[in-house]
């Protein structure tokens, strides 16, 4: 199934933040749904979730809801939300259901990321209670609308969509757990379209074959302060603009693969078009982005040689809090409420998609907030994934401060220390950041930022933002020192930041 998608610039302006394909399965039938090798379990009916025939209770937000008279009692007090089963658009290959009654399986094969939108950790919906199976190719999910999908008077646009594979398969043997079968079954199909991508039976003079698109190689090293191999990175051509802008962008194509271990990279099956070069690399923040711009033709195959990224830095490390990989997991996640929890993520690595996690702030921290004493502090158990409000009554919350407290046994007055904040969310959140008194104006301050909403969505990530922070010396002392992290949007539950990676610099010795 593929679509094309063309629009003319004689059209009006209009928003298109959502284009997706969805199938609704006999209920009867398909009752076992599957997502990864470790995500997938019997789930429960749409009628479980009705909460006005009173077989549910509505939670925090309408996706959410406590199952407390579901036809199975397996179910009962479990919390149903589609949002526990998205998927990074990178790992987004095959997910669907099976009937294990019949014996058969549905699945959507989604052999190539090039048409999606926001880049490879992008998280979409997948399957979900309906039965329901998702295929998405533009949304605001875990980015909000930040994303471009936007068309102004005067803009042509037209972008192929796809295509996507729907298998159905079959087990004809006396096995008492056919979704063991089906599922390995349908991996090893999704593994054959990959291969197969870019189709060859495609008519259309839109979508393009192998043998019209070029390919692009090179070698990605990362300068800091030292020469490496930028080994396991993402890097992916996009529409040119600045970088990082990959994560908005809708409209056009990307392609997006990982270096080796040694920074060798190859990018096949590009479309020709003129694209920039973007990258990141696990343990070193920011965004890079190639200085030249990157044009491929058909048959093309343009050797980049070595590519070097300077990550931001401005001085030596003083100290660190996190590992810079985009996202909060390795951060304290609470174990969930027993009353709310679904029991696929009990010892899971995805503990995070439990419901309610946020809620554990109040209580951990239900007068103060967090302190975090660098040397002493252990950011697995003693950081928060996120720096959310605290609720003081049944509809009211307060805005939170948390401290890092720091000793510096000698302080450059005349020198300027900086702050590298590197945020892996943000949802209606504004940051503002003072040093050493919390009752001072804010010498440094994001404005509202952010729609991902990824706490309520029990995301770990959403989109990635840095902020590079002079700190004058004059505002440190010798000894202790207090950095104040004040969120202060606190209308709800859900406004809030997650931290991927937090860094003091001090003055640069050059």
């Amino acid at each position: 199934m593929y679509g094309i998608f063309e629009r003319l610039p004689e059209w009006p302006e209009l928003d298109m933040g959502l284009i997706r394909i969805a199938f609704k399965l006999n209920p009867e039938r398909f009752h076992y749904m599957a997502v990864a090798d470790n995500r997938q379990r019997e789930m429960p009916t749409e009628d479980d979730r009705d909460i006005k025939r009173g077989h549910a209770k509505a939670l925090g937000y309408k996706e959410a809801v406590q199952l407390t008279h579901p036809h199975n009692s397996m179910f009962k007090n479990q919390v149903d939300d589609k949002y526990q089963y998205t998927c990074e658009i990178k790992d987004n290959k095959v997910h669907g259901w099976i009937s294990t009654k019949s014996r058969v399986g549905f699945w959507i094969i989604s052999p190539s990321g090039e048409y999606r939108s926001g880049g490879p950790i992008k998280q979409e919906l997948t399957s979900h209670v309906g039965p329901t199976a998702i295929t998405t190719f533009i949304s605001g999910h875990y980015v909000g609308a930040d994303m471009e999908a936007h068309y102004r008077p005067g803009e042509a646009w037209k972008k192929v969509l796809g295509p996507v594979f729907i298998y159905l398969n079959s087990d004809s043997t006396s096995n008492n757990k056919p979704q063991d079968l089906l599922w390995e079954d349908a991996k090893q199909q999704s593994e054959k379209e990959v291969k197969a991508w870019p189709y060859d039976f495609v008519a259309s003079s839109d979508y393009l074959s192998r043998r019209e698109r070029g390919s692009v190689t090179g070698r990605l090293l990362v300068n800091d302060r030292f020469l490496t191999p930028g080994k396991s990175a993402y890097v992916g051509l996009a529409p040119p603009g600045e970088a990082g802008s990959w994560q908005t962008n809708t409209k056009g194509y990307q392609f997006w693969t990982k270096t080796n271990e040694t920074g060798y990279f190859t990018i096949e099956n590009v479309r020709p078009g003129t694209y920039n070069l973007y990258g990141w690399v696990p343990g070193f923040i920011g965004d890079f982005r190639y200085q030249n711009l990157v044009n491929v033709a058909a048959g093309s195959v343009i050797s980049l040689g070595r590519v070097v990224y300077k990550p931001p830095r401005n001085g030596p490390t003083l100290w660190e809090i996190g590992v810079p990989d985009r996202t909060a997991r390795e951060y304290f996640i609470p174990e969930p409420y027993k009353d709310t929890m679904n029991p696929l993520y009990l010892n899971h690595t995805d503990k995070f998609r439990q419901y309610g996690l946020w809620q554990r702030y109040t209580e951990l921290y239900p007068t103060h907030d967090l302190v975090y004493t660098v040397g002493v502090s252990n950011y697995s158990q003693d950081w928060f994934y996120a720096q959310v409000t605290r609720k003081t009554g049944d509809l009211t919350y307060v805005p939170t401060i948390w401290q890092i407290v720091f000793h510096l046994p000698y302080v450059n007055s005349r020198g300027s220390y900086t702050l590298q904040v590197a945020l892996a969310s943000a949802a209606w959140a504004n940051l503002q950041v003072r040093i050493n008194n919390q009752n001072s104006w804010p010498f440094f301050s994001t404005g509202t930022i952010g729609k991902d909403n990824a706490i309520a969505r029990h995301g770990i990530h959403g989109m990635y933002r840095l902020y590079t922070i002079d700190v004058p010396g004059r505002l440190l002392r010798t000894g202790t020192n207090t950095i104040y992290l004040r969120q202060p949007k606190a209308q709800g539950p859900f406004e809030g930041l997650m931290y991927d990676y937090i860094r003091l610099e001090e003055p640069s010795r050059a």
